[in-house]
């Protein structure tokens, strides 16, 4: 969500108008990609409640005022209203098994075990872009790139009904030491909410990054110029630590806000230098 939110953030600061899409319609199925088994069911109750504390969580981000002030949506709102036989005989039928068998999030599930529920997602996701785009003027999805085939099946949606200016655009996730995606659903994950990962838990993450990984979380997690960025990331050996610091507290600031993350920082000095 964190890599979303802050492309969100500079598509908005270029003057871009964005629209945060909450699955609370196709969290009633859960995505297959990047799965070795199918999902944990939620209640309805439980998406509701995760999409009411998503909602507050994108305002840190985004700005709901102003010419290009954001919106956020729950594809809730239209998804769980469709009758399934009108929505297979209008949407169902341009799409082809075989292609959607040939990606990944579908491929890597044949062995285990596809259910016919999840092999709908991509067409549930595909109907979103369709929905936003006419309802919006949409012509931007963006995702992780664990999203990329379901986010094509919209771009191919909208081509499908005579469009041609809808377009898909993916960035890489973050990944845990191991190389595994950092999602909400793996060990290890790090919350955004500070009931989940303290604010001082947070800070000592970034404190605490591999060296090398540095300058990526630098350009693609804070809002520092370039050149103070690739200022940091040339520092060697020890004084890498400075830049380590600089990150922790800048990605702190934006998520907790200034108060919290002098506060964890104060902490971490001290308990590193020995006075607490």
């Amino acid at each position: 969500h964190f890599m979303a939110l802050c492309l969100m953030k500079r598509l908005q600061m270029a003057g871009n108008k964005p629209i945060a899409l909450l699955g609370g319609g196709t969290a009633m199925i859960g995505d297959p990609s990047g799965k070795t088994d199918m999902r944990k069911m939620l209640s309805k109750e439980e998406i509701n409640h995760n999409v009411e504390s998503i909602k507050k969580q994108i305002a840190k981000f985004l700005s709901f005022e102003g010419e290009n002030a954001a919106i956020v949506v729950n594809n809730a709102d239209w998804l769980l209203n469709l009758k399934f036989v009108d929505f297979m005989r209008d949407i169902g039928s341009l799409f082809s098994v075989n292609k959607m068998l040939a990606a990944d999030c579908y491929k890597n599930r044949m062995e285990a075990g596809l259910t016919f529920f999840e092999m709908g997602y991509m067409l549930m996701q595909s109907y979103d872009f369709l929905h936003l785009y006419n309802e919006y003027g949409c012509k931007l999805e963006m995702g992780g790139n664990d999203q990329w085939s379901n986010i094509l099946g919209g771009v191919d949606l909208i081509r499908r009904i005579g469009k041609d200016d809808s377009y898909g655009l993916t960035f890489k996730l973050l990944t845990t030491k191991e190389g595994k995606k950092m999602g909400k659903t793996e060990k290890g994950a790090l919350w955004l909410d500070p009931e989940k990962t303290s604010p001082y838990e947070f800070y000592q993450y970034w404190r605490n990054i591999e060296d090398e990984s540095v300058e990526n979380v630098l350009k693609l997690l804070t809002f520092l110029p370039m050149d103070k960025i690739k200022e940091l990331a040339s520092l060697k050996d020890e004084q890498i630590n400075e830049a380590k610091k600089i990150a922790a507290f800048e990605i702190t600031k934006l998520v907790h806000g200034e108060e919290e993350a002098k506060k964890a920082e104060e902490a971490a000095n001290a308990l590193f230098t020995g006075k607490g």
